[in-house]
């Protein structure tokens, strides 16, 4: 299993650009997967500079409603012909960020024949599995800071993979990190934490539990993670004193085999 980040909102690659957003091309159990899709175009632009063929994916993913994971959308239905393209059925509601800017998918886009709306569980193929766990209680509170008002992210889907490991990938991870490790089992974690708006300083009890329990689920699940996008530089910092090896970041042009 192969995943590079396409988009992100650093780069490790001097000749590829970055934003606030999130992209990850994926080759796993034989196909070719767009996780994700970043603000626009900018996935395209660094794909083509690392060779890699867009019109050739198998199968899109935008893993929730809002803009830096799913605005790409048109475009790359422009680039590629063939793919399916999944996401939960309430993405394409309005969704709006803390100061009421809304921050959603673009609504002329909905009714495209090549969308495919998920619920709670949906197989692509074997060895692709999508989550939604909108009906899975809680086994720790959400990521508090740096939530958005009103939402409880339903419209959130993760993508299990099985193949020589078994691999989970999210976007935000908006309904809370640990309980997205205790809900959908794997070896290894790959996406955002959403930690970003918490202060290193004067929260640092709160990042300090979010990273106990980490660590706690690096040691009893033998699980290892790889963060980006909405985790923050400085939390992820701490976290990685914490975490060691078990943690490592990904930036725009990274690669990781597994």
């Amino acid at each position: 299993m192969k995943i590079i980040v396409l988009s992100e909102n650093t780069s490790c690659n001097p000749t590829l650009k970055s934003e606030h957003g999130l992209s990850l091309y994926i080759e796993a159990v034989g196909k070719k997967i767009l996780f994700d899709m970043g603000q626009g175009s900018l996935f395209a632009e660094n794909a083509k500079k690392l060779g890699i063929d867009i019109s050739s994916v198998d199968y899109g993913i935008i893993s929730h409603g809002h803009y830096d994971h799913g605005g790409g959308l048109a475009y790359f239905l422009h680039l590629n012909k063939k793919a399916k393209i999944y996401l939960h059925r309430n993405a394409f509601e309005k969704h709006f960020n803390n100061s009421g800017k809304e921050i959603g998918l673009d609504f002329s886009l909905k009714n495209n024949s090549r969308l495919v709306y998920v619920d709670d569980y949906y197989e692509i193929a074997s060895g692709l599995e999508l989550y939604s766990c909108n009906n899975q209680p809680p086994i720790l509170k959400k990521n508090t800071s740096g939530s958005i008002k009103n939402d409880n992210f339903n419209h959130e889907i993760y993508l299990k993979i099985h193949e020589k490991k078994s691999v989970v990938i999210t976007g935000c991870s908006h309904k809370g990190i640990i309980n997205i490790v205790h809900w959908i089992k794997s070896q290894v974690l790959v996406g955002g934490f959403h930690f970003k708006d918490i202060d290193c300083k004067t929260q640092q009890e709160e990042l300090k539990c979010w990273a106990e329990e980490l660590e706690k689920c690096a040691k009893d699940l033998n699980m290892a993670f790889y963060t980006c996008h909405c985790t923050g530089i400085e939390q992820y910092n701490y976290l990685k004193e914490k975490l060691s090896d078990k943690l490592n970041y990904l930036a725009t042009g990274s690669v990781i085999e597994l």
